[in-house]
């Protein structure tokens, strides 16, 4: 009866039970912990694919559909939508904190998911809800200021700088975009139609390329196709003959900013001269509108449009200022406004194929968009640099010896699609 009575190895009999539940409960959290991770990660796969089947929809134009592909791809990958009973949900939205520029879509995946054990520890911990987020952009759009049909090239030493707006070739050759001799990109982007381009055609011989890598495209289907101006009304009978042949300090050009003159010709700064353009609009017809290589003071608030076989030639050493309506002139201020021009420096016809030839000088400053889109354009550093800034769309645009342009977003090169449908997945 006594050793019945002994109580001693009860607290052994009773810690090994609660080391052994101890126990139990961590291998429990540990196999929900392991399939809960595992879910985690799944989630994250769903969430990806979601965002990705989301953003094509968006680059293909079907917003309406993109929840609907969001489901069928988080369902595919093991969180179903349909379920009777804890349905896995994917909520799509926009993101807004980051840097994404473009049509970008969230989704966040989440379904509760079983628990093995912890349920038995604990009420309510029968399901815990997994989520995850991923973003993808397709279709993006971005504003292009620079729009060249046939080849684009930038060789010795020139400088394209295009802040906050893109490059885009629309020609299908592999070699229409052409870097060489130590030349110098600045985009947003750069796309063309053609492929095989990139790397091959542009990298090397020093070439400097700052453009994100996710943002040079190739085989893009959409071309540019800036907006043209109207052409400017005038009576070709009333044009003049070229003023600008002779000696001394002239000013040429229309009475005031809102009206317009036509010229057969125009030479600025011919023998010497130092010529003064009024602002305004400056129709040249069938002549050549050259400036020569002696210094001259161009004008602020102009606009030219060149028709029929006109063309443009401004000699090496030239000094030329010459600033589009409403610009920025290069003292500072605003030039005066020539209504519908404001902001294009030059037009051309595009029936008018005449090549347009910038040969710049030791003090070059044009700015305002130049507009020829069946027009070759040369643009040249010359014995300095030459600055221009604003949008270009031509036939093809080449820039050598120096050269330095700058390309600027303008309302009449308009706004185009430079990637194709192929979403990215960003984070």
């Amino acid at each position: 009866m006594k050793d019945l009575r002994d109580e001693s190895g009860q607290t052994v009999v009773l810690v090994a039970v609660f080391m052994g539940l101890l126990a139990l409960g961590f291998v429990a959290f540990a196999l929900d912990a392991g399939a809960l991770f595992r879910e985690q990660r799944m989630a994250q796969s769903a969430a990806q694919a979601a965002a990705m089947a989301a953003a094509e929809e968006v680059g293909n134009g079907d917003s309406a559909n993109e929840q609907t592909i969001a489901n069928a791809m988080a369902t595919l990958n093991g969180f179903n939508t349909g379920l009777a009973t804890n349905p896995a949900t994917v909520t799509l939205t926009t993101p807004t904190t980051g840097n994404f520029v473009g049509s970008y879509v969230q989704a966040t995946v989440s379904m509760p998911i079983h628990t093995y054990f912890l349920g038995a520890f604990a009420h309510g911990m029968a399901t815990v809800p997994v989520s995850a987020t991923a973003i993808a952009g397709g279709g993006f759009s971005s504003q292009t200021c620079v729009c060249v049909t046939g080849n684009f090239s930038i060789t010795g030493g020139s400088t394209l700088n295009a802040p906050g707006c893109g490059v885009f070739d629309n020609s299908s050759s592999s070699s229409s975009i052409q870097m060489s001799g130590g030349a110098t990109l600045n985009a947003s982007s750069l796309g063309g139609a053609s492929t095989g381009w990139y790397p091959g055609n542009i990298t090397g011989n020093g070439d400097t390329i700052n453009v994100p890598v996710a943002d040079i495209v190739q085989g893009v289907s959409t071309r540019c196709t800036p907006t043209l101006p109207a052409a400017p009304s005038f009576v070709p009978a009333n044009c003049v003959a070229n003023p600008g042949g002779s000696y001394g300090t002239f000013t040429f050009g229309p009475a005031n900013a809102g009206s317009t003159i036509c010229y057969k010709g125009l030479t600025v700064g011919a023998n010497g001269s130092t010529c003064t353009l009024n602002p305004g609009i400056y129709v040249i017809d069938n002549g050549e509108l050259h400036f020569t290589g002696n210094p001259n003071l161009g004008g602020n608030g102009v606009f030219f449009y060149l028709t029929g076989t006109a063309s443009l030639v401004m000699d090496g050493g030239v000094n030329v200022n010459l600033v589009s309506g409403g610009a920025t002139e290069s003292g500072g201020g605003s030039a005066p406004a020539v209504g519908a021009y404001d902001g294009v420096l030059i037009y051309q016809d595009p029936n008018d194929t005449s090549p347009m030839t910038f040969t710049g000088g030791s003090q070059s400053y044009m700015n305002g968009a130049i507009i020829a889109p069946s027009a070759a354009i040369t643009i040249s550093g010359g014995s300095g640099s030459t600055v221009m800034e604003g949008g270009i769309n031509a036939s093809s645009l080449s820039l050598t010896g120096g050269a330095t342009v700058k390309a600027i977003l303008d309302t009449n090169e308009g706004s185009l699609s430079v990637y194709s449908s192929i979403p990215k997945l960003v984070q």
